[in-house]
Formats: structure tokens, sequence, C-alpha cells
């Protein structure tokens, strides 16, 4: 059975826990791959932040486009992050978003193997 920490030092909190459940029935060498495809596809929640502050500055929604959400990051864009309200709001849930989208990430690599 493959440690999550061994494979994806980075991992923290709930994604930790969501990624140990995976690993759970991995062989060594599944989670390795697995892994490998993880690492260089997941969002750091850092990365996330910072992106999400920049919209203060003008540029509202680069963060969402980050985490696939096209849409959002449109809307974002042209209406000043929902009046700044909605990047109040990303900044304040900066960890669950990255969260959903490296758990997304997670499923499709997982049912790719």
């Amino acid at each position: 059975m493959a440690k999550v920490i061994d494979h994806v030092p980075a991992a923290e909190g709930d994604e930790a826990l969501y990624l140990n459940k995976l690993f759970s029935d991995l062989s060594d060498e599944d989670a390795g791959k697995f892994a490998n495809i993880y690492n260089a596809r997941r969002k750091d929640p850092q990365i996330i932040l910072i992106t999400c502050l920049i919209g203060f500055l003008g540029i509202a929604g680069v963060h969402r486009f980050l985490l696939n959400q096209v849409g959002m990051g449109i809307l974002y864009l042209f209406t000043g992050g929902l009046c700044i309200i909605g990047i109040i709001v990303d900044l304040i849930n900066y960890k669950d978003l990255t969260f959903q989208y490296n758990r997304q990430v997670a499923q499709e690599i997982k049912n790719f193997l």
C-alpha cells in the first residue's frame, strides 16, 4: 500500500485524506504513475490565492481560468469580479476551490488508470 506523503508531499488536509482513500487500492507501481500525472496537473492553493488577489488590480477572474471555470472567469472579467464581492468570497474559499479542482483531476486520473 502506497503512502500519499511519499508520492504527493505537497498535499495537505482534505486533499491528503482524499488521496489516501484513492491510494488505498492502488499498487505501488500504479501509485507512482498516478502521482506523476497528478503532480503535473495539480494546482497549488497559494497560486490560486495570488491570482485571486490580482483581481483587485483590475484583472478579475484569472484564478477561475486556472481552475478550468471559463464561464465564471469571463463573468468575473467583465463584471469586475461581480463588483469585487465575488473576489472577496473567492479569497475566503480559495482552498476549497483548489481542493474541488484537484479532487476532479484525481478522479479523472484514477478512472484513466
